[in-house]
């Protein structure tokens, strides 16, 4: 054995010493030094030899190791660094450009519909995520033993506090602190026990918008939505009311826009019985008893209101079919916006 790390330590020294190229010298270290050398395969080996042997063995063929790292530091002062490295760098050519960072998609257009409603003489509000039963429901005219009460559908921390499942709170709140006339958004997020799934997520990011003064109409509604649907989704963009059902407006509408995947003839995005008609977001006139919870008269006041999911306005208009790409931080979809 030990006449066997003899032989190694000169031929591998050789070897060494005729290395003419930094490719050479490689080839070498790989074939004396490397992980399967045969050097190293007999120090892994050590544990099978009788103790008898082990330690001379051991010894001796460490001893070589050592000698053989010496040949490598010799020939690579030898050749020099640019032959061991490889090929001179031209430092004259353009360099990497690195990878810049860029807003997340749902930030850029959060801040694009602040910008819309702000030219139409919005002001922006802001709430707490946290949520108490009142402003969450009971002022919103949300009864006791309504679905959105539940457990299933509302994510409750303790009685009567819950993570807000939408931003009309903060509309609550700021008609609670300031006489009219009133006219915000609210972008936020919030929260809701729900499935998720392509179009449903447990978070998301909604902007509520509130028109207290007097004489509001649902005119003046139609008015402010047809001019922000036509900013967001462009000129040609058709919409339409439908009625619909919700606690804290009377009337309320759905809003819809015209397919403009197939210009209203029908597709797998508006669906073939949606007559080519897309739900864009939910509306109103507000109802008498929320302007009663905040102290509002609702014989002088009048208002209306109107909620959007932030999410949905970006999947329809950039056609992104999965809700969950915009939480799953791959940035393969995140910088191709």
């Amino acid at each position: 054995m030990i006449e066997r790390i003899d032989a190694l330590r000169a031929e591998g020294e050789r070897a060494f010493a005729s290395a003419g190229s930094g490719a050479d010298l490689e080839a070498v270290r790989v074939r004396f030094l490397g992980r399967k050398s045969d050097l190293t395969l007999l120090l892994r080996g050590l544990k099978d030899l009788p103790p008898d042997e082990r330690a001379a063995v051991g010894a001796r063929a460490n001893e070589a190791r050592v000698h053989l790292e010496g040949c490598l530091a010799a020939a690579e002062a030898r050749l020099g660094a640019s032959a061991v490295s490889g090929p001179a760098r031209d430092v004259t050519l353009p360099g990497r450009r690195p990878r810049v960072g860029r807003r997340h998609l749902i930030a850029s257009v959060l801040e694009e519909i602040e910008t819309i409603f702000h030219g139409l003489g919005f002001s922006i509000a802001q709430g707490p995520d946290v949520e108490n039963d009142w402003h969450a429901f009971t002022a919103l005219n949300i009864p006791e033993g309504h679905p959105a009460r539940a457990a299933t559908d509302t994510f409750y921390l303790s009685p009567g506090a819950c993570m807000r499942p939408q931003t009309s709170s903060v509309q609550i709140r700021v008609m609670e602190a300031q006489p009219p006339p009133v006219r915000i958004i609210c972008p936020g997020r919030v929260y809701r026990n729900e499935a998720v799934d392509a179009t449903h997520h447990f978070e998301f990011h909604q902007v509520e918008g509130l028109y207290v003064d007097r004489d509001v109409s649902l005119a003046d509604l139609k008015g402010i939505l047809d001019r922000f649907l036509k900013e967001f989704f462009g000129a040609e963009t058709v919409i339409r009311f439908a009625p619909s059902y919700y606690p804290f407006v009377e009337p309320g509408a759905s809003v819809d826009i015209r397919c403009f995947f197939c210009g209203g003839k029908g597709c797998n995005v508006c669906g073939p019985l949606s007559g080519g008609w897309l739900e864009v977001l939910g509306a109103g006139m507000v109802h008498p008893n929320v302007f009663r919870a905040v102290g509002y008269d609702p014989e002088v006041w009048t208002g209306y209101a109107f909620g959007v999911g932030v999410e949905r306005l970006i999947m329809l208009r950039h056609g992104v079919p999965d809700i969950r790409m915009f939480y799953q931080n791959d940035c393969r979809v995140l910088r191709q916006f």
